[in-house]
Parts: structure tokens; sequence; C-alpha cells
């Protein structure tokens, strides 16, 4: 199927955000469409036009798909805002999704990293959106990101042999690494010491930094609908995530039958390969299907 784009002009506020609509051509009365929200601070096409390429394979598919900037991003008006604050810039979003293509009933919301943070922030306080698919959710804590990082990256280094190589060589600050090392020891040890504390609602021990996962996790508390959740396999971030989601009440959330879980063996932060990139676009397609 061919697609065809439109530009997008729209009011929050007072402020215009601009987009594209990316639409199956010829048109169809789709009662389901994507709209891929951007974390900052980036613009519509995103990493490497990983935005623009997914946006225009889902059309493809058959899916109208829609991208913008929010507002204080790319080119939209407005004050800069991080992802916390955009609430009200989805629901202008998705607003205009629904004036420009009226056969639709509902929406799934397409982000990276805090982008995907952003959309559990937001979900399920819209009774339209039907479905999240969330790559790479930003988690961070002070705890979570010394936990992932002495797990994966100092682990996978004393495997690789160019480290022996420096070490022996003398070409490797092994003082400077051990103070490093020990700091991130004592951050990952900071707050209650247990693991998957950070973002239990009901835990009152924990960093003062745990308010973000704790927000994350109510949100997908609250909503009901599909979910896609998209882990890469070499990102420190998908890592961290992955560690809170370990803990006990994230894997009550993530076991139940509307979430589908998938994990990209290799893939960096955004997919930045393009069999990586087509891995992500065959998911979200076989999931948007699956409903």
């Amino acid at each position: 199927m061919r697609y065809e784009e439109t530009a997008l002009a729209f009011h929050c506020g007072e402020a215009q955000l601009y987009g594209v609509l990316s639409a199956p051509a010829p048109s169809t009365a789709a009662a389901r469409g994507v709209l891929i929200v951007v974390g900052g601070p980036q613009y519509r096409a995103g990493s490497h036009r990983q935005f623009t390429l997914l946006a225009r394979a889902l059309a493809a598919a058959g899916t109208p798909t829609m991208r913008f900037d929010y507002r204080g991003m790319g080119d939209s008006e407005g004050a800069p805002r991080d992802f916390a604050d955009i609430d009200a810039d989805l629901k202008a979003a998705i607003d205009h999704f629904f004036v420009i293509q009226p056969g639709l009933r509902e929406v799934a919301l397409w982000g990276l990293c805090d982008a995907a943070s952003a959309i559990l922030f937001y979900a399920g306080a819209d009774r339209r959106v039907g479905g999240v698919a969330l790559l790479n959710p930003w988690a961070r804590t002070d705890q979570g990101i010394a936990k992932a990082t002495l797990k994966h990256y100092y682990g996978r280094r004393l495997l690789e042999p160019a480290f022996w190589r420096k070490l022996i060589g003398g070409r490797f600050d092994a003082l400077g690494a051990i103070r490093s090392a020990w700091r991130l020891i004592a951050s990952a040890r900071a707050g209650s010491g247990t693991p998957g504390d950070a973002g239990n609602p009901g835990n009152q021990g924990g960093s003062a930094d745990s308010a973000l996962p704790a927000r994350m996790y109510q949100g997908l508390k609250r909503f009901d609908g599909k979910v896609l959740l998209m882990l890469s396999g070499a990102d420190l971030t998908a890592r961290e995530f992955a560690g809170l989601a370990a803990a006990p009440h994230w894997q009550t959330l993530l076991a139940t039958p509307r979430v589908t879980r998938r994990q990209l063996p290799g893939a960096d932060h955004t997919c930045s390969k393009r069999v990586w990139h087509d891995q992500l676009v065959d998911w979200t397609i076989s999931w948007l299907h699956a409903w």
C-alpha cells in the first residue's frame, strides 16, 4: 500500500504546533491510528529519521500515523518544557488527529525514552488511547543507573581483551576507575538497599529521586489498554528499566495478557541499525493487527 503525507498545524493553548500526518493512499476510514510522541530535545523526524521512517512504514501497512513537535521543540511555538509537562500537548495532538481522520475510534501512542515515560503519565487519563508502545522507557534514578552501570558496563568490560591489554600496557587509569566504581557502588546502595525498591509506591525508605519510577508505575497501573514494551539489549536506559521492572509489583503489572514484551539483543538506545529499526516496525505492525 502507498502512503501520502500532509503537513499539520494546530493549537495547544496560545501556541501553534506543527506536525506531519502519514496516511494510507488511497485514503481509508481507519478506526485506529498511531501518534508518535517525540522525546526531548529533538524534533519529529527523530534520531537518524527513525520516526519519519516508522510513520511511513505504519501508513504503508494501513495505519494513519501522526508525529509532531510539542511546545518549545522543533518548529512548534511556546516555552521549552520537558517530558513531564506535555499532557496538554498530547491531548491537543489527539484532538487534531481525530479531526483530520474522522473515522478514528482510538489511537496508540508510540514513544522512545522519556517520550515513553510521558506516555505512561498520560495514557490512563484519555479513553481514546487504546494502546501504548514503549521503547526503552526513561526511569532514571541515581540508584538505578548506578546498578545498571555496575552490572552491565563494568561486568562486560572485565571480559574484554582490550581492557586487559590497556591494563597490562599501563594505559589504563586503574585508580580513577576504582574511584568511579566506588562512587557507583555507594549510589547503588543508597536508599533502602532492597533491589527493585525504586518505583514501589509503598516504599517509604527509598531515595528521593524514586518519584519518576513511582509515577510511571502508577500510570501503567491506571492504564487498562494494550501495551507493547520493547527493550534494547545494549542500552543502559533499557537495562535500568529492566532492573526496575524486575521488582514484584512491576512484574505483576507486566505479566498480564495485555502486555507484549520484546527484547532486541545487541541494539543501542535508538536502534540505529536498519535491521533493528525494521524489527521494531514489524513488532509494532503485528501488535496493532493483533488487537
